[in-house]
């Protein structure tokens, strides 16, 4: 059902574009030797360049370029063997020359696309108008001196790609189902970490409301979202915000707001008197960006298997439902995990796994799956242990948080703690006896036809067990005492 907004006057379309920063994955910045490590002193990661001392010029750092290529290329888009930088000339108290370096008529990639996935096993595909390369800015700090703002340059200068959807995004969950695919592509790539805690990471959203079938309305742009969540509720504030502007008979001004997630609101931060509100010209210190063909191509080859890629071949190779495949490859180093518990298992097993006891796991302990305390190898032996009979289903779950809990094997675990399954039909009839012997009331309405008690039996009888009974034979052997 597609996302409207009731008002008073019936209802409103959102109409949602997102402009994603994504600082890219290099030692150094775009156009400086410095480094760019997260974390560090304040104003140690600055060179000449970065400070704009005078005589100091820009030299483009290929790492960089071959990052935003690589994600071009990711993203199925168009790569510009010919791109330019700009001057984006605007007030900036964090950037020391006053200007930032852009490519503004000219950017690197061109047109592409994401699919994204939606909660109902939909999919869209989200156009994406173009990437740039540009420089970060610094970080201004208000809450370091009672009368004066500070200002840290590391960031200054690191190497940022802009990636612009088209407004073809309808709903808070397709805005963040998009920023969610996005983040993991970057990530299968390796070209942006998507730490959004860090800023490595953050959205601009471009909100605007229509009734259906009128042409865009004008729209608003909230600055600097640092979190998936974020995003969809600055949509819904934003969308609701100007629903009932327009519904009072005023006008939305086009305009830079925050979102304060706090109070669930956006609040004005600047004025725009056009889409751009800057001045942009040529940066004379740089030649045109001209890439070499068979280069790009190299770069393409040496693409990993992405996302939907990777989605669609566990669909058809592991017989996994799009759902399970979809949850299994948004980080791609649960895939990894998931493809060396599988291999050569029963795959909807090793996936119910992992998705279920292993994330249910981490997610206690605050862990990620890169350090997770059950290693692939550890809870592929435990499945062996349950497909040869050597423990059953639910002494499995023991055993698994055993290992979670202690490191040990599975193999150990089971020795150590005597949970190896009984396969001994004597035992087996011993427990039936004792149970059907200790509820004559339930086998006499058993037998008169209550057919929903065996459930009853075969739990007493794997609690007489300690639930080491094979549940097969188990089974078996009620079925012929009730007989």
């Amino acid at each position: 059902m597609a996302y409207v907004i009731e008002g008073s006057t019936g209802a409103w379309e959102v109409v949602i574009g997102l402009e994603v920063h994504a600082q890219i994955i290099s030692a150094s910045k775009l156009f400086s030797g410095a480094a760019t490590a997260f974390g560090a002193e304040p104003n140690t990661q600055v060179s000449f360049v970065d400070a704009a001392f005078p005589g100091m010029l820009p030299v483009i750092n290929r790492v960089c370029v071959a990052q935003a290529v690589r994600t071009g290329l990711g993203l199925r888009a168009h790569i510009n063997l010919v791109s330019r930088f700009d001057r984006k000339n605007y007030f900036y108290p964090d950037l020391p020359p006053g200007y930032q370096i852009s490519q503004f008529a000219h950017p690197i990639v061109g047109a592409g696309v994401i699919e994204i996935e939606l909660a109902d096993g939909s999919t869209r595909s989200i156009g994406v108008t173009r990437l740039h390369m540009e420089q970060d800015a610094g970080k201004s700090l208000h809450d370091q001196h009672p009368g004066k703002s500070c200002i840290d340059l590391n960031r200054a200068g690191v190497a940022l790609m802009e990636i612009v959807s088209e407004p073809d995004l309808r709903s808070p969950e397709e805005a963040g189902a998009y920023v969610r695919k996005l983040r993991s592509i970057l990530r299968y790539l390796g070209t942006c970490d998507g730490n959004m805690e860090e800023g490595s990471l953050r959205a601009d959203v471009n909100v605007s409301v229509r009734k259906h079938g009128e042409p865009y309305r004008t729209r608003c742009e909230v600055k600097n979202v640092n979190s998936i969540r974020f995003v969809m509720l600055a949509v819904e504030a934003e969308a609701m915000r100007q629903v009932a502007v327009w519904e009072a008979g005023g006008t939305v001004q086009q305009e830079t707001r925050l979102f304060d997630s706090g109070r669930g609101v956006t609040r004005p931060m600047r004025s725009k008197e056009d889409a751009h509100d800057y001045r942009y010209f040529p940066d004379p210190d740089l030649f045109p960006l001209v890439l070499d063909e068979d280069w790009v191509e190299q770069l393409r080859r040496a693409l990993p298997e992405l996302p939907d890629e990777k989605r669609a071949r566990f669909m058809r190779d592991y017989g996994l439902s799009a759902y399970d495949a979809g949850v299994l490859v948004a980080e791609q180093a649960t895939a990894l995990y998931f493809e060396a518990v599988a291999r050569g298992r029963d795959a909807k097993q090793a996936a119910n796994w992992v998705t279920g006891d292993l994330f249910a796991t981490l997610n206690r302990s605050g862990r990620t799956i890169e350090d997770s305390p059950v290693s692939a190898a550890s809870l592929g032996r435990m499945l062996d242990l349950v497909a040869d009979g050597t423990i059953n289903g639910r002494i499995a779950k023991d055993v698994f948080d055993a290992m979670a809990e202690t490191g040990l094997a599975p193999d150990a675990i089971v020795q150590q703690r005597g949970l190896r399954q009984v396969t001994d039909t004597g035992a087996i009839d011993a427990a039936v006896a004792a149970v059907l012997a200790a509820n004559p009331d339930k086998v006499a309405e058993f037998r008169g036809g209550k057919d929903k008690l065996f459930g009853f039996f075969v739990g007493q009888v794997m609690r007489e067990m300690r639930g080491k009974g094979n549940p097969g034979l188990v089974n078996e052997a009620l079925k012929q005492a009730l007989t």
